[in-house]
């Protein structure tokens, strides 16, 4: 299913353009599309890994790679922030920046190749194909510290909101990008916090599915809960981008607090209802919200990084 988008961009914000390498690097598009594939042959994590590399880079300093750039001894970098631990796959970029340097040598920048990551493993899921405007720079700092501006998994609404509308998004823009969860892993300590000992009166966070939460608590038992693998999908459809993930919250089992508290708020609840049962309408939105984000903190002072990892 193909979108096409048509968003504005402001005065602030440098305007990106679908077409942009279609001189320069017309092969660009299909040599990141490869890249992915054959990434996603190894590693079915890969898709779910790769789209939060986009959400956190975008709400950071805007869309400009700056989760690439590794630390150094006088700097924490933002791939090394706690919210990152679990994103990796960050070779699937390094590989597919390696080929552009090849084909089209200080031409396309990570930024670029982060957003066009993401839409290709949205669309390969089975998601919606949209066509990714072009055209951003690479920053050069990178701070673990301000990963403690990402929205976290125990958001309430408000909180959510607030967040998202500090990138410019709506609520709508909120809720329909929280169905990017339809691909996600969580590792356990995102959630446990439901799982035991939730409050005074409930050991387990009442909001969730009580059967589901007890197989929640299998898969994360208390002693032995920190391995790689240790967690869960956040829906039942584990590689497929559909609308499940609006389902299990309709169902009470959404994983993240912030997920299933989109039911219970008059200003979200809707959108999980219209998005659980009309795919369609979730995918328009999402491929509309996704451009948007990507639009988002875009300016022209970076530079077109050639090895992902260090500034030039």
């Amino acid at each position: 299913m193909i979108f096409t988008v048509f968003v504005i961009a402001k005065p602030s914000e440098a305007a990106l353009n679908a077409h942009y390498y279609d001189r320069s690097c017309p092969a660009a598009e299909k040599i990141i599309l490869e890249t992915v594939q054959k990434a996603i042959l190894h590693d079915p994590k890969v898709p779910a890994r790769l789209l939060r590399m986009f959400f956190h880079d975008c709400f950071i300093r805007g869309c400009d790679a700056s989760i690439l750039l590794d630390s150094a001894k006088s700097n924490q970098a933002e791939k090394d922030g706690p919210p990152n631990i679990s994103v990796r796959s960050f070779y699937v970029i390094d590989n597919a920046k390696t080929k552009l340097e090849k084909v089209c040598p200080r031409t396309v920048s990570c930024a670029d190749v982060i957003a066009i990551a993401a839409r290709d493993v949205v669309t390969l899921s089975g998601g919606p194909y949209w066509s990714v405007l072009k055209g951003r720079k690479d920053g050069r700092m990178s701070r673990a510290n301000e990963t403690i501006n990402l929205p976290g998994p125990t958001f309430n609404v408000s909180q959510l909101i607030q967040s998202f509308a500090a990138r410019g998004l709506s609520v709508k823009d909120m809720v329909t990008l929280s169905g990017g969860h339809t691909i996600g892993f969580s590792h356990c300590s995102s959630f446990e916090a439901r799982l035991h000992n939730f409050s005074k009166f409930h050991d387990i966070d009442p909001s969730m599915n009580f059967a589901f939460a007890q197989s929640l608590k299998k898969k994360c038992p208390i002693s032995n809960n920190r391995g790689k693998n240790a967690g869960t999908f956040l829906d039942s459809t584990t590689s497929v981008f559909d609308n499940d993930y609006y389902k299990q919250i309709l169902s009470r089992k959404g994983v993240f607090g912030s997920d299933q508290a989109l039911l219970g708020e008059y200003r979200t609840r809707w959108i999980v209802e219209t998005y659980a049962r009309d795919q369609k309408a979730f995918f328009r939105e999402f491929a509309t919200s996704m451009v948007k984000l990507g639009n988002f903190g875009v300016n022209e002072t970076g530079e077109v990084r050639l090895n992902p990892r260090f500034v030039n």
